[in-house]
């Protein structure tokens, strides 16, 4: 598999992660909002792995433990917050 496939595939990866955490998060955001506000959840697999005090410990854990870079970090909010490709969702309630 040349370079340019191999990134590819990474990046179809990567999208398919998010888009699936970011799901699942909008699905779990309701009873997030009052006991998490402002921190931000570390996500693989459309599951929360952990919640942190701040989006650097939320990431830097996902590289830690993730080499291969699946996962994504949301923001709690009730606001919109743009997190680029870590994402973010609203809870609107």
């Amino acid at each position: 598999m040349k370079s340019t496939d191999k990134n590819d595939e990474k990046s179809r990866k990567q999208r398919e992660q998010v888009e699936l955490n970011f799901k699942a998060f909008s699905e779990k955001l309701p009873e997030l909002i009052n006991i998490q506000m402002n921190k931000y959840a570390l996500m693989r697999d459309g599951e929360i792995v952990e919640i942190y005090n701040s989006w650097e410990d939320a990431y830097k854990t996902g590289l830690r433990f993730y080499e291969d870079e699946l996962f994504s970090v949301q923001k709690i909010t009730n606001s919109s917050v743009d997190l680029g490709f870590f994402s973010h969702a609203v809870y609107i309630g």
